[in-house]
């Protein structure tokens, strides 16, 4: 069986307006037809990243969870791919039911990102950014925090966390040839 060709990189997060940071900064390297897959326990930061997806691709719409919808289409409001959201936690069929979802829009001219999506959407692509996010309770950040805002700054909406409860280790894993040449160890500022 063939191995894909991955290529990844570590970072820590500090605060909820660092992880919109590296939403917009991973933005600026996705293309249409990309597939993001965002894996992490419940209010690790996953929407919170892709908000800052749809700010880096400047999308229309505020991005906020798919979870009633399932799936959420924000189109460009410039001359960039739209951001598909998709928040794939109750489909259990996978591919079939998310082509199933009729959404008005190409997911081949799109920026997919896909939460909840590991073992269910990996066959829309062959290339995919697979973004994991754990929390890391205890454990102080480290050098590579993707800087922001100082402890206890909160962006809009936000709630306030003691800061080691704010700390995220995020691991961003290209798969594939089209992530191959790309030098994923810029997301880290």
């Amino acid at each position: 069986m063939h191995t894909p060709h991955t290529v990844a990189t570590r970072l820590t997060v500090t605060s909820p307006e660092q992880m919109r940071d590296l939403g917009r900064r991973l933005a600026k390297l996705l293309r249409p037809g990309d597939l993001v897959l965002l894996t992490g326990e419940l209010g690790a930061g996953k929407t919170t990243l892709t908000r800052g997806l749809g700010e880096g691709l400047g999308v229309r719409g505020a991005v906020t969870s798919p979870t009633f919808v399932i799936a959420r289409v924000h189109p460009s409001l410039g001359d960039g791919p739209p951001l598909v959201h998709v928040d794939a936690y109750r489909l259990g069929g996978g591919l079939d039911e998310m082509e199933d979802l009729d959404l008005d829009v190409s997911l081949p001219d799109s920026v997919v990102a896909v939460e909840w999506g590991e073992g269910k959407v990996e066959g829309l692509a062959e290339d995919r950014l697979h973004v994991v996010i754990e929390r890391t309770v205890g454990e102080q950040a480290g050098e590579q925090a993707a800087g922001g805002q100082a402890d206890g700054e909160q962006a809009d909406g936000e709630q306030a966390l003691a800061p080691e409860e704010d700390v995220r280790r995020v691991v961003v894993t290209g798969v594939g040839p089209r992530w191959a040449g790309e030098d994923l160890a810029s997301l880290a500022g």
